[in-house]
């Protein structure tokens, strides 16, 4: 729709996971139009990011030393390990301040149809944590769509050889929504997680 380098902008935006053409489109005119926009900075930042920033050893998180800031903290409790699909549910379940224990970061779920098995993510390096016998419990907390539940359902079986508790997050309604939208999967579970008050 533009010429030269102003599209070629917009498609590069719109390759970013979660920005539609719409959104790239409005990226790149307010970069155009603001006159304050520090062009040079992100640019910087972005060249610091792939230079500096890693993935932790031991749980996968993403970091800028060879241990992750969860990994490093001695007041963390080595005896539950919460296991995530990727980097940035560790930052969903940490501001929640509920969990103080471990991290591990699969890479991913299994997904047969985008050709993600087992193999493919960092479920030898999870087994390897849990071989010194420190785990008390397994959490768990991969996505609640199909992928995250093969993946859970994989790693639940995998880990009943192990004297571990294996736990999953419970799933079902939200805060402020309404019955008549929840679908029957979401509404199924939230039976099944039902408490006692």
């Amino acid at each position: 729709m533009y010429d030269g380098i102003v599209q070629e902008l917009i498609d590069e935006f719109g390759r970013l996971p979660g920005i539609g053409p719409k959104s790239a489109q409005r990226i790149t005119f307010h970069i155009l139009q603001t006159p304050s926009f520090d062009v040079k900075r992100l640019s910087e930042l972005l060249s610091e990011v792939r230079e500096r920033v890693r993935f932790c050893e031991i749980c996968g998180n993403v970091a800028e030393q060879e241990r992750c800031a969860i990994c490093r903290d001695p007041r963390r409790n080595p005896e539950f390990i919460c296991v995530v699909e990727d980097a940035k549910d560790v930052a969903a379940i940490e501001r929640t301040r509920e969990f103080r224990g471990l991290y591990h970061v699969l890479g991913g779920a299994i997904s047969p149809i985008a050709g993600v098995g087992p193999d493919d993510l960092r479920i030898t390096q999870l087994m390897t944590r849990l071989a010194d016998g420190t785990v008390q419990e397994v959490i768990l907390a991969t996505n609640p769509n199909l992928e995250g539940e093969a993946t859970a359902s994989y790693l639940s079986r995998l880990l009943t050889t192990m004297q571990i508790t294996v736990s999953r997050l419970a799933s079902g309604l939200p805060v402020g929504g309404d019955l008549e939208y929840a679908d029957e999967v979401t509404l199924g579970r939230a039976f099944e997680g039902r408490r006692v008050l």
